[in-house]
């Protein structure tokens, strides 16, 4: 499914890697639009004690002005904006691209996807024998800025730069178009049919974004012909002016956009460090902020006059991912005797602090608490039994000798790993040592450098436990197979714990065929369940998100999993 982009600019941010096929996570906060979306997220997290599942300040149209700047600060300064290029999938080039280019499907709060109807009218699966075909109608007013109608030929072009059938696209994944057999016209020219050998679930993930065909048609138009412009666009803003000199991407309302017009004028993208956001938003620089888990930084935004904080529950969870292939956590009786050793409510309510968000622990490794489809699959793995712990070690053969355990001459020891610099990283390192001495494992902490901690301790698994964040999208199984699937000879993909089963292996494949929306639930959760008996990966809780915004921002904020409709974000107040 592709490498992973680098990692933005470090600060404040939590580590966090993505699946392969998912999303990095950025620090600058992504819009959420859209009149009637979820409300404000403030009285719904007092009243029923959670976070909501997005806070975006919703506005209907007629009550938001038309005219103004929106100024987004950006973690990094992107140069590729091809999204499907490998060194284009960061979240940075998505929060650009998404009010300029066709995205089919959007996510609702709850992470269902639903056809955006000034690209979509309709998109239907059916079954033709094993295989499967979808039948997207398109909305015929949809082109290009260069005139063309939006067609099956920017479908074809996509699905064949993307396939991985031609090494010479640089691309980031081929999840889901490696399936497509091909496409083709329908009965109109607004009709595209495409066929996938066999069923493939999350097919609403793809073409979000599409290019249009002439991107796609040579590798080198794939590779070299989106770095430092945006030549083509269909979407409520286009691009007016790229700044390699102050960092900044203009984009303004575009006059061609057949849809409801851009509210805002334009927006002023800007890149700069995180750590100097705090003060850029202060001084009204900057009209919004990622506030991240800093408690400093919250504190702060809090203080500015005439500004909010949005609080919403995060597509990304936390969590400690264990080496099943070293010499101790090989026995899955110590990797369960260490998951109940270790109090995750406690540590959720460590690295929360100060943020003012309800504690609530997680019980699943592919949908996080405000996800539709979710439910605690945990059992007595989620729970705190140091007792029960004791237990599983003794049968594992680990005898008490004063505080540790040891069996033949060897200390029960773990290596910690952590990146060096990352307060809440330590935090958790010291907090698990401390809540494993209770049942006789050692805890060494070991804290490298940030920049080291994949490439030469987790990849190569020299490490006992770590802890990252992962980032949720709204399609739970396919970006997560990588992580669970079988390692096949050195090809651990994103596999880090080394180990899995045939019975995971098979019920992901499962899972991935269906395309009934409730019957995936019922097969994700089945696969859930699995995954939590093999004691690999223990998740700790939901991230939230905490996004600092002028008071009169509308239909902008907290998002969560909410995708945004950008020609109905704006302010207001009059300018």
């Amino acid at each position: 499914m592709g490498r992973l982009p680098s990692p933005p600019r470090r600060s404040r941010i939590r580590y966090v890697k993505r699946p392969l096929g998912a999303l990095l996570l950025a620090a600058a906060t992504a819009a959420a639009g859209g009149c009637g979306g979820p409300g404000s997220g403030e009285a719904t997290t007092r009243a029923a004690g959670r976070l909501p599942a997005s806070d975006v300040n919703p506005t209907p149209r007629d009550h938001v002005r038309s005219g103004g700047t929106l100024r987004w600060p950006l973690p990094e300064f992107p140069s590729q904006w091809n999204f499907n290029d490998v060194n284009g999938t960061k979240g940075s080039v998505e929060q650009v691209i998404q009010g300029a280019l066709p995205h089919l499907m959007r996510a609702d709060e709850k992470a269902v996807p639903h056809p955006v109807p000034e690209y979509l009218r309709s998109a239907e699966p059916h079954r033709n024998g094993r295989d499967q075909v979808v039948t997207y109608r398109l909305n015929p007013e949809a082109h290009w800025s260069d005139g063309r109608p939006l067609s099956y030929r920017d479908f074809a072009a996509q699905a064949r730069a993307l396939s991985g059938r031609d090494p010479r696209y640089e691309v980031s994944t081929v999840t889901g178009y490696k399936q497509i057999e091909r496409v083709e016209q329908g009965a109109d020219p607004h009709t595209v049919k495409v066929t996938f050998a066999g069923t493939y679930a999350d097919w609403r993930s793809l073409f979000s974004p599409l290019y249009p065909a002439v991107a796609y048609s040579t590798p080198a138009a794939f590779n070299t012909g989106w770095i430092d412009r945006m030549p083509v666009t269909a979407g409520p803003f286009r691009l007016e002016r790229i700044d390699q000199t102050a960092e900044t991407v203009t984009m303004v309302r575009d006059p061609g956009w057949w849809g409801p017009p851009a509210k805002l004028d334009r927006i002023v993208y800007r890149a700069m460090d995180t750590s100097a956001m705090p003060g850029a938003f202060a001084a009204n620089e900057i009209d919004l902020m990622d506030v991240g888990m800093d408690a400093g930084a919250l504190r702060r935004a809090q203080a500015v006059p005439g500004a909010v904080v949005r609080r919403a529950g995060g597509p990304d969870w936390r969590h400690f991912t264990f080496n099943a292939a070293g010499p101790i956590l090989s026995d899955p009786r110590v990797r369960r005797a260490v998951m109940l050793g270790i109090d995750r409510r406690a540590i959720a309510r460590s690295d929360l602090s100060g943020l003012g968000v309800p504690i609530q622990t997680l019980g699943n490794h592919f949908y996080v608490n405000t996800q539709d489809g979710y439910q605690d699959d945990s059992g007595e793995l989620g729970g705190y039994d140091p007792a029960a712990a004791g237990r599983l070690l003794d049968q594992a053969g680990w005898t008490r000798h004063g505080r540790y355990r040891a069996k033949g001459g060897r200390t029960l020891a773990l290596r910690f790993v952590i990146p060096s610099g990352v307060p809440i990283s330590e935090q958790e390192g010291e907090l698990t040592r401390a809540l494993l001495r209770r049942i006789g494992v050692r805890v060494d902490i070991d804290a490298v450098p940030a920049d080291d901690v994949f490439d030469h301790y987790v990849t190569p698994g020299n490490f006992d436990i770590v802890p990252f964040s992962w980032l949720g999208t709204s399609f739970p199984v396919s970006p997560m197979k990588a992580v669970f699937a079988r390692p096949r000879g050195d090809r651990v993909q994103q596999n880090y714990s080394r180990t899995g089963t045939a019975a995971i292996d098979a019920a992901m494949d499962r899972a991935i065929a269906e395309v009934d929306p409730e019957r995936i639930h019922v097969l994700v959760n089945e696969v859930d369940r699995l995954v939590w008996q093999e004691a690999t990966v223990l998740p700790l809780y939901q991230r939230p998100q905490l996004v600092a915004v002028r008071a009169d921002l509308a239909n902008m904020g907290a998002r969560g999993f909410y995708e945004p409709g950008y020609q109905d974000i704006g302010f207001t107040s009059p300018g």
